[in-house]
Parts: C-alpha cells; structure tokens; sequence
C-alpha cells in the first residue's frame, strides 16, 4: 500500500463511499479456498473490485450505476457454497462486474439490489428502463384514441 500523503482528503474520501457492508474474496471453486488475489469491497455508495499481487489494480463503480443484479451457482459452486454474481452497470470502464465464487452470495446480491436502488433515489437519478406504458395504461391509450375519434367526428359537424 502507498503512503497516504493528505490524510484529511483520504477519510474524506473514505466518508463519502460510507461504511463497508461486506468484504469478499474470490475464492478458487473446489474446497472454496480464498487462494485468489481478487477482492470485493461493497459500501454505502459503492462497490470497489481490488485484483492482482505485483500489479494492484482498483475499480470502482457507484452503486447508482449498477441497474441489474443477477445470481448462478453451478453444481460444483452449490457443493463448495460459492455463487457468482453478475452486475448489470451503467459504468464506463465495466459493463458487467462479475463476482466469480464468492460466499454469502444470496444475501450480496440482495444487498447490491437495495443498496443501488436507494442510491437512485437519493441521487434523484432516473432509471430509464423503467420510463413506459405499464399494462393498464395501454388500455387508457386505446381509450384516449376513441375518444379524439369522437372529437374529429364532432369537428366535422
């Protein structure tokens, strides 16, 4: 780890991304052993990928960002209690994070799902997947079409 040359900046920094809520490793998928040098940081505001031993690359993704959470577990991920999560972002660097073999993986993606959704709304940020007609409203645009049907014929009168 580097030396932290503004230590007041650093916290600061650390506040804003809010309180860890988990910490995961990768973990190798037989005996789930956490030999791997991939970890997962998930706080308040955002998840944080950290990879590699010689060369440390770190990637954060906010958690406004990330639209879709979805969970697998292979036959031997369901024997060992590992799963795999994959997040659907709207992240530059990263249009898909995948979590490969980690523990508590029901309860993560969960949290990701909460966690991004409250991030929207306190961001007053728009999910625009959600913008259109839901079922009923179909039905009230057909309506709408009768009725300016019934105008257009009474204009003609």
């Amino acid at each position: 780890m580097s030396k932290i040359v503004n230590k007041e900046q650093y916290q600061e920094s650390i506040n804003a991304k809010g309180e860890i809520r988990y910490r995961e490793r990768q973990r190798l998928l037989f005996f789930g052993l956490p030999w791997t040098f991939t970890k997962y940081e998930l706080r308040d505001n955002d998840l944080t990928i950290i990879k590699g031993f010689f060369t440390v690359k770190e990637n954060d993704c906010y958690m406004y960002k990330i639209s879709d959470v979805e969970i697998t577990r292979s036959l031997f991920q369901r024997i060992f209690g590992l799963s795999t999560i994959i997040c659907f972002t709207s992240d530059v660097t990263d249009k898909t994070i995948t979590m490969k073999n980690i523990k508590h993986g029901r309860e993560i993606k969960d949290y990701l799902l909460h966690a991004s959704e409250n991030a929207r709304l306190r961001r007053r940020t728009v999910s625009m997947q959600n913008i259109g007609y839901e079922g009923d409203d179909i039905h009230d645009l057909h309506d709408m079409h009768d009725m300016s049907d019934i105008h257009d014929a009474q204009d003609f009168e």
